[in-house]
């Protein structure tokens, strides 16, 4: 008996030891210059008198490497005597981000998006900046994302634009233009669950207006109408993401949905919800292949303005810009990215692609999405130039080929990867 009450202490002793033995004394952070100590320690779970606990250190790295302002992030662990420094290394990029689109108009002008964003403001992860736009009319916006703002857990977003475009409205007489402008301001509130859980909440005032220019009219569609609406916005995402540099592992869903009401009663409210599925895994040492799955319906109103578009810089590389629209939608997007030099501040990568979707029309049903004329299917081949000490540094240029029935080809160019 005396042997079992021994056999009890010792390992309570030995527990109790062993408790001791994984507090985290000292936590530093290394190699930060722009992106502040005190914002990287208050995004991050570990604590000085904690336990060490190396799933909680992988979190924290994954989490860091998100940031705009880290290109990569480690970390080590010291013992020290019974316990334990941690040291997290921070290798930061550059986050002033200029950004360029360039493409041509529907009636082959040219066409242009400049802007200037700045991602690590006051070292703290608060993205903001604006753009200017030349589509044929002028188009202007102010972001500003602090998702960080509160807590580790509670930010905000506030955005103010006013887009004005040139748009196509197919009707069954043909093809019109209208002048579309839309002036909105909206404010979200953000919220982190958890490190792969997120919730964004919050409201849109806009005002829409759509003025006739030329082509196709109908009876049943107005020249001008000038509303003012409320947008109701909520996404969810699930982040399950790891980065290493410019390559990408794992699995990311992000759910969108909006509910629409405009102050004149002749339109009715709407929703509309889409569903991006994206899914990255590491080829070798030197390849990257990239998939995203669009799933998107909206209320199915017979109406020529419907949300869901068919275009270019969107969802069919080569496509067109806007040449259809749809009430439902289903794309998919999957490339194989190769790198063919890397050295210590740029990347040159290739890219072979394939981007292929279908639309439901508007007041269709399910069965359009089989339908032939519906379908687009586009293989391409692509150029990435990226730097590697520039957040989003990535100039892309792709061709894609149309090979069903009615399709076009073109050139793509832009800034960050497609998806």
């Amino acid at each position: 008996m005396k042997y079992f009450w021994l056999y009890i202490l010792l390992m309570l002793y030995c527990s109790m030891s062993n408790a001791q033995e994984g507090i985290v004394e000292d936590f530093t952070i290394h190699g930060n210059k722009k992106l502040k100590t005190s914002f990287i320690k208050l995004i991050s779970d570990l604590r000085v008198d904690s336990p060490l606990d190396s799933t909680l250190l992988e979190v924290d790295i994954i989490r860091l490497k998100r940031l705009p302002a880290v290109r990569h992030a480690y970390y080590q662990v010291i013992p020290s005597y019974d316990n334990y420094e941690v040291r997290y290394y921070i290798e930061e990029n550059i986050t002033i981000n200029p950004q360029l689109n360039v493409y041509t108009t529907n009636d082959d002008e040219f066409a242009f998006r400049i802007g200037l964003y700045e991602f690590n403001t006051l070292g703290r992860n608060i993205a903001f900046g604006g753009f200017y736009q030349r589509d044929i009319f002028n188009s202007y916006g102010v972001n500003l994302r602090a998702p960080f703002l509160f807590n580790n857990k509670l930010g905000v977003a506030i955005n103010a634009q006013r887009l004005t475009t040139q748009e196509p409205v197919f009707l069954d007489e043909g093809t019109a233009d209208y002048k579309y402008s839309n002036t909105s301001f909206e404010i979200l509130g953000l919220y982190a669950i958890n490190f792969k859980h997120r919730v964004e909440a919050g409201v849109n005032l806009f005002n829409e207006k759509y003025e006739y220019l030329a082509g196709a009219t109908s009876a049943g569609v107005p020249q001008e109408f000038n509303v003012d609406k409320i947008l109701l916005k909520g996404i969810y995402e699930y982040n399950a993401l790891d980065y290493y540099y410019q390559y990408i592992s794992g699995f990311k869903s992000t759910f969108n949905v909006q509910h629409v009401m405009a102050n004149d009663r002749r339109l009715p409210d709407f929703t509309i919800w889409w569903n991006d599925f994206q899914y990255y895994t590491r080829v070798g040492d030197k390849g990257n292949w990239a998939n995203r799955l669009r799933v998107g319906l909206a209320s199915n109103a017979d109406s020529p303005f419907a949300p869901f578009s068919v275009d270019n810089n969107l969802n069919i590389r080569g496509v067109g810009n806007t040449i259809d629209r749809g009430t439902g939608v289903i794309v998919i997007n999957t490339e194989y990215r190769h790198t063919l030099v890397d050295k210590e501040s740029f990347v040159l990568q290739g890219n072979v692609f394939v981007d292929a979707g279908s639309w439901r029309n508007p007041g269709g049903d399910f069965d359009d999405f089989g339908d032939d004329q519906n379908l687009r299917v586009y293989p391409g081949l692509g150029l990435r130039f990226t730097h590697k000490k520039i957040f989003n540094a990535t100039f892309r240029i792709d061709y894609g080929y149309g090979i069903t029935p009615n399709s076009t080809s073109g050139f793509v160019f832009g800034v960050g990867q497609y998806f």
